[in-house]
């Protein structure tokens, strides 16, 4: 068994939590049929990805690093995105890293997690960096992402009459708004219509493509890669910026491994190659066929309508972009409950929205960041063009960082041969390493955003595990061990009083310095004390059967260790319930629980971290959500007890 995480760092409203059976949603949802699974998987899966045709095209041949439209750039430019789509959603993550599942999740902490190599070694570890550098980056991600796809929605009413052009910004202003506002209701009661609606986008968008084709039949023929070949040959430096631009129409692939424990990866691969893909390809393709009939078009996605459709089509897209920001706003939600409960990032208050899904939850701290964030990159940039320029750096560079870290699982975890993992990850790295090259390039544009967004996650992840780990060791030398606490109580007996006492420990053994502080200066000791630990495993959920685990220590000591997966909800009092499975009978109601409050004192002779990572460890010790809050602790009944830790 991997090494455990000694402490989790998460809030969650108990009275909200349904039953949690410790299975992902798609085994919950499995006898509705494939087909229902495939359609759910639509609106959450496919939001980000399929929503790009609204720019992508148009950035190749209208954005800073754009080429001119002439038959053979239309038709090398829809041979790279022909290609893309095949190589890096279809073969990449569709068949090569969806089959890296952690337990059926998936996501690059689970993937991450799925390593053992990642808490074997320190902080420092290859493994452990990759991972937080993804994690982070898929921060940035988070926030452009809702930006540039509602933007580039609300962009077209200007191609219905350019008098609607100074309200565009205002309209995405309120959308937004009103979009994050919206996160602490849930998607309970409207979810079930992402799936249908984004069928309806998809049908939409299949239909407008062959409208385009049939005037421009030849397009096909950018099915073939020798035109992807010839446009880079003949536009050379060129032709690699516009690279950049065609990854556009990629973005969103993560989605389909951080969304696989929702729906497992059959329906996900039967709504890509049934619908999703097809659908993008017509489009693009519809696109392309518009711009050699009219060249001059700066929309080629909306120029495809008929004028009485646009109003309509504008809807649609709005509706769409919303559903795919959604899903981003929620998986950043779900990466940040992983990060906290992995040990790297401040705990977390986290509410949960569904009492049936468990995994639709509400971050209040992140999304109100995340709000102003996005809307201050819609006034700030002005356009989804310029935008553009800030979307590819961050998904490219997590692209590569997926890659590499599905190396260290064929080697580690499938046991491939070195020569037979390095082949095949050198074939998806010459790819990945390409287009995040060319998006480099976009940095002045905007791809510093994602990158300062991902700079400041990945030293806060690292500065908290860092300062996590340290103080860990100096606790470490305060534990008595349980024996020897045992037999101390057994020769000088204290006074014991009727009830019982809970006392959250973060080690499994020995007595937590909070019970020698309690017993010190009250010198009495209740009838049951109960030692409670709570371990995060490196896998995503477990049975509530196999969580507990109870040992009985004799003089009314018990040690209780509550093992958790990093995607479970928990509500202590609902699993000590689970106690008397193990013949520790527990009046609930009576309970009174201890909880340490750690006061770091900075380091004065013995500094393990630097002055500033301390001073920012201490900041978000003292910012984190309350650990009575996050165990789900009856606040009164609740002791507090604090004692002093040198950094």
């Amino acid at each position: 068994m991997a090494e455990k995480e000694k402490e989790q760092f998460i809030d969650e409203e108990p009275e909200k939590l349904g039953g949690d059976s410790g299975e992902p949603y798609h085994a919950e949802a499995s006898s509705r049929g494939m087909i229902l699974i495939s359609l759910a998987a639509l609106g959450i899966v496919y939001g980000d990805i399929g929503t790009s045709p609204l720019y992508a095209l148009r950035e190749c041949f209208g954005g800073q690093h754009s080429v001119s439209v002439t038959p053979d750039h239309v038709f090398g430019v829809l041979s790279l995105i022909f290609w893309s789509l095949l190589i890096i959603i279809s073969i990449k993550y569709s068949m090569y890293v969806m089959r890296m599942d952690n337990r059926g999740e998936g996501g690059i902490l689970a993937l991450m997690a799925l390593l053992p190599s990642w808490h074997r070694t320190d902080s420092r570890s290859m493994v452990m960096i990759l991972g937080v550098i993804g994690a982070a980056l898929l921060y940035g991600d988070g926030i452009i992402t809702p930006a540039i796809s509602v933007l580039s929605a609300i962009e077209g009413l200007k191609v219905a009459t350019p008098a609607f052009e100074p309200y565009i910004l205002p309209i995405t202003v309120a959308i937004l708004i009103l979009l994050f506002a919206f996160q602490r209701r849930g998607t309970s009661a409207i979810g079930s219509v992402f799936g249908p609606i984004m069928l309806v986008w998809f049908t939409v968008n299949a239909v407008l493509g062959v409208s385009g084709i049939v005037s421009q039949p030849q397009v096909l023929s950018a099915l073939t890669p020798n035109h992807a070949i010839h446009f880079l040959i003949n536009n050379h430096f060129q032709g690699f910026l516009v690279l950049g631009a065609v990854f556009l129409s990629v973005t969103g692939g993560e989605a389909l491994y951080a969304d696989l424990g929702h729906f497992g990866a059959k329906p996900i691969r039967v709504a890509w190659f049934a619908l999703v893909l097809p659908s993008l390809v017509l489009n693009y393709f519809g696109q392309g066929a518009q711009l050699l009939t009219t060249p001059e078009s700066s929309s080629p996605f909306y120029d495809l309508a008929p004028s009485w459709a646009v109003y309509p089509l504008v809807l649609l897209a709005t509706m769409a972009t919303v559903i795919a920001s959604q899903a981003v706003i929620s998986g950043v939600f779900s990466l940040s409950r992983q990060a906290a409960l992995l040990g790297l990032s401040p705990r977390l208050k986290v509410v949960q929205t569904s009492a049936r899904k468990i995994g639709q939850i509400y971050v209040p701290g992140i999304n109100w960041l995340m709000m102003v964030a996005t809307v201050a990159l819609v006034l700030g940039f002005g356009t989804s063009s310029r935008l553009s320029g800030a979307y590819g750096v961050a998904v490219s560079a997590t692209m590569v960082i997926t890659t590499l870290l599905a190396y260290f699982v064929t080697r580690e975890v499938w046991r491939w041969s070195r020569g037979r993992a390095l082949a095949v990850t050198a074939a998806f790295l010459a790819v990945d390493l390409t287009f995040f090259c060319s998006n480099m390039f976009r940095i002045v544009e905007g791809g510093w955003v994602p990158i300062t967004v991902g700079v400041l996650v990945f030293v806060i992840m690292t500065t908290w595990k860092r300062g996590r780990d340290v103080v860990k060791r100096r606790l470490a030398r305060k534990i008595m061990p349980l024996d020897t606490f045992v037999q101390q109580i057994q020769d000088n007996p204290p006074h014991r009083v009727p009830g019982t006492a809970v006392f959250m420990s973060a080690h499994p053994e020995g007595i937590p310095p909070i019970l020698l502080h309690h017993l010190k200066h009250s010198q009495v000791l209740h009838e049951k004390v109960i030692l409670l630990t709570i371990v995060t495993q490196d896998v995503p959920r477990l049975r509530p059967k196999d969580r507990l685990e109870v040992s009985n220590h004799g003089s009314g000591i018990y040690r209780v260790i509550l093992n958790l997966g990093f995607m479970n909800v928990l509500t202590v009092p609902e699993e000590l319930r689970r106690a008397r499975e193990h013949r520790l009978d527990i009046d609930l109601d009576t309970v009174t629980y201890y909880v340490g409050r750690t006061i770091l004192v900075p380091a004065k002779d013995d500094r393990v971290m630097a002055v500033w990572r301390e001073k920012l460890f201490m900041y978000l010790a003292r910012n984190a959500a309350w650990s009575a809050s996050f165990y789900g602790l009856p606040q009164e009944r609740v002791i507090e007890l604090g004692e002093h830790v040198q950094l």
